[in-house]
């Protein structure tokens, strides 16, 4: 399990608005802000996600965001949080790259895929028995 993962975002306050939207109904809140960045996390605060759009000095100099998609999902508790992911993202001007509904692959699950503004997959799922 990694300890914290890292986004570079083009608008960081657009993106954040969207991640804070989208990641309210799985539990994950914006819980430090500075003036280019955000911390998320679910409670106990770890593992986390950093947003921003200020390039941190121990990344390449070089990299430029949306260059390498992530592709990023976030566990539900219910098929409700998808479904309320979906709708958040979508209200907040996130591209639709799947809708909520029952996939087929290792297993049954129920998942939404959005890409955000910088083309970043991000997915709520829930693994069901």
């Amino acid at each position: 399990m990694f300890h914290h993962l890292g986004i570079v975002v083009t608008d960081f306050t657009r993106s954040a608005a969207l991640y804070d939207a989208c990641l309210a109904p799985l539990g994950i809140r914006r819980t430090e802000t500075d003036m280019d960045w955000a911390i998320y996390a679910a409670e106990g605060g770890q593992p986390f996600i950093w947003l921003g759009s200020e390039i941190p000095t121990y990344w390449r100099a070089d990299h430029q965001a949306g260059n390498a998609p992530l592709h990023i999902a976030f566990a539900a508790a219910d098929r409700e949080a998808v479904d309320k992911f979906y709708a958040a993202a979508m209200e907040h001007g996130a591209e639709d790259h799947g809708p909520p509904g029952l996939r087929v692959g290792s297993g049954h699950y129920y998942s939404a895929y959005i890409l955000d503004f910088d083309g970043n997959n991000i997915e709520a799922t829930l693994r069901e028995k």
